[in-house]
């Protein structure tokens, strides 16, 4: 494969990725704002679910519809990427693949649990600021933009590490333990 074959086919991929992700976004978005509408509305997304003991910090209901969602939209793009993006259903078994992309998933889903928290804690300097951002109405609702803004910045990296590793490993390592009458060709 020519240079400029593998970059039309990696930004070919980049493209379906990008699709899933988008679909993953209204999914990530929807179990958000069904979580928040069953707390009472984004009004509620700061109220304390757990403190911290021995500490001053705790754990909001913010944090909460950032990781349910994250974790439901990651399974949903784990599917179409792994059938659709990258085509690895016949290369490798579901769960080899799975974890190496949870594990992606879950470093991008701590940076954008720290991006949410910046944006939606008054004390931090990236808080979204009034009158633009407010919980009085569901468009302007720092809850749901922080949500949005942190899936944004986390996909890229997405992208790289999942096409570098999770779904190009573990096939190769599948491969490279095949017969070789079994190995496809390129």
């Amino acid at each position: 494969m020519t240079p400029a074959e593998r970059y039309r086919r990696s930004l070919w991929q980049f493209i379906k990725f990008g699709i899933v992700g988008g679909s993953g976004v209204l999914v990530n978005m929807i179990v958000n704002i069904v979580m928040n509408k069953l707390n009472g509305g984004t009004i509620n997304a700061q109220d304390v679910l757990w403190s911290i003991p021995g500490t001053p910090f705790n754990i909001r209901f913010t944090m909460l519809a950032w990781f349910v969602p994250f974790l439901v939209a990651n399974l949903w793009n784990f599917q179409l990427n792994r059938w659709w993006t990258f085509k690895s259903s016949k290369a490798a078994g579901w769960w080899r693949e799975f974890w190496p992309f949870l594990a992606v998933g879950s470093v991008a889903m701590l940076t954008g649990a720290i991006l949410k928290l910046l944006m939606t804690n008054p004390t931090m300097p990236l808080y979204l600021p009034e009158p633009h951002f407010h919980e009085e109405v569901g468009l302007r609702s720092r809850e749901y933009w922080s949500q949005l803004i942190a899936i944004l910045f986390t996909m890229p990296i997405n992208f790289l590490v999942n096409k570098l590793w999770t779904f190009k490993a573990v096939r190769s390592s599948k491969l490279a333990s095949a017969p070789a009458e079994e190995r496809p060709t390129i």
